[in-house]
């Protein structure tokens, strides 16, 4: 199998053993019979195959772990209860007291702040190298490097290939955050980046009804995660979301190619609009690092459009967003639904307003994930919210 779209359907899965089942039954148990007393010591020493109990793994959670690792060219992936449980059981698994983590923002707000609340907690130094570049914001103190492949929300880009490189010739591991992009249109590891994770409630599970996370890379990297995620923090995907985000799965390239039209419709539309001051999507000519984003996605560029409006204020952006009928207003993305948000009083909340402005994220700042509805109905959509909010300033 070559093809995403084959690997997406038959990718870490078959007809179920005992039944012939197509689609993988939902083991939904805590505990699973070893048989012997001398076999239940081999799997909890590692010395032999099978499941013991569902916090360290259960059998549809596996498939979906095996799924997701071969979609993103990986030896092995770890699933988790959400996105937030992932990024907590890298960090308590890879940095101690003394420690220092770089990344390269703006991020997404609930990881930002995360990082700095472990940071004020147990010593771990945190950076944002937005203020002084990379390479002059790493120590001999660096662990870990994280980035993601489109910022969250102002959709910026950073060289995978130089950031691993640079990363790999000082021994820090480098972890990326693909949930914009999914493994459709960009995967990390190929660029050199050792870890790569995903919020699967996103673009994985596409329809707005699970919950989960997902850590993928080199089998020595994922262990020592798994070790932490499952043993201490308990942050397991429970059996039933994993069903769902393996159905998901199935149909992602077709999603994606459907939110990445409408996005590129909707962004070609706001680009011209005089309501909106700029427009962030790497797929426009007039973004500054589209050069890099056809050289590093393919099949498309994302389902996510940000754009600032020319009346920058919460008042104008209110009454953009109170006045849209087909967007729903809602902080998730990567919904077969369009979506819509205001970042510094949602996603971006948790940080501070300094941070928010060098980041770029004004009060006039929305941003839209942009579903898998006909792009002219979302564009009428926009064009009304956008006169409404221009007659309300």
């Amino acid at each position: 199998m070559n093809h995403l779209r084959t690997r997406a359907v038959h990718a870490g899965q078959e007809p179920d053993p005992a039944s012939g089942a197509i689609a993988t039954p939902i083991s939904q148990t805590s505990a699973f019979a070893y048989g012997t007393l001398e076999n239940g010591a081999a799997i909890f020493a590692g010395e032999a195959d099978g499941y013991r109990y569902s916090r360290f793994a259960n059998p549809t959670v596996k498939a979906l772990e095996d799924k997701i690792a071969d979609l993103e060219g990986a030896e092995a992936a770890v699933a988790f209860s959400s996105g937030t449980a992932a990024v907590s059981s890298v960090v308590l698994s890879r940095l101690s007291p003394g420690d220092e983590i770089v990344f390269l923002g703006p991020l997404y707000g609930g990881t930002e702040s995360l990082f700095n609340a472990f940071g004020d907690r147990f010593g771990i130094r945190v950076v944002d190298a937005a203020e002084r570049g990379l390479e002059a914001s790493l120590s001999p103190a660096t662990r870990l490097i994280w980035v993601e492949t489109l910022t969250n929300p102002t959709l910026h880009l950073h060289d995978l290939a130089a950031v691993a490189a640079l990363a790999r010739a000082r021994g820090i591991t480098t972890v990326a955050d693909n949930t914009f992009c999914s493994p459709c249109l960009t995967r990390p590891l190929e660029h050199g980046i050792d870890l790569v994770m995903h919020s699967m409630t996103k673009y994985l599970g596409g329809h707005g009804d699970s919950t989960g996370g997902v850590l993928a890379g080199a089998e020595r990297l994922i262990a020592p995660v798994r070790a932490t995620g499952m043993g201490h923090v308990g942050g397991n995907l429970a059996p039933h979301e994993a069903f769902l985000i393996l159905r998901g799965v199935k149909t992602l390239p077709l999603r994606m190619a459907a939110h990445c039209e409408g996005a590129a419709e909707v962004a070609a539309f706001l680009s011209t609009h005089p309501a909106v001051a700029a427009t962030h999507y790497p797929g426009l000519a007039s973004h500054p690092q589209h050069t890099l984003a056809r050289r590093q996605m393919e099949g498309g560029y994302g389902g996510i459009v940000s754009f600032d409006l020319a009346r920058g204020s919460r008042r104008a952006a209110a009454a953009l967003l109170d006045n849209l009928k087909l967007f729903t207003q809602a902080v998730s993305l990567g919904d077969v639904d369009s979506l819509a948000c205001h970042p510094a009083s949602t996603t971006h909340s948790f940080i501070s307003p300094e941070a928010r402005a060098r980041s770029g994220i004004g009060e006039g700042l929305i941003r839209l994930s942009v579903g898998i509805e006909h792009p002219q109905d979302l564009i009428a959509d926009l064009r009304e919210a956008l006169a409404a909010s221009a007659a309300a300033e």
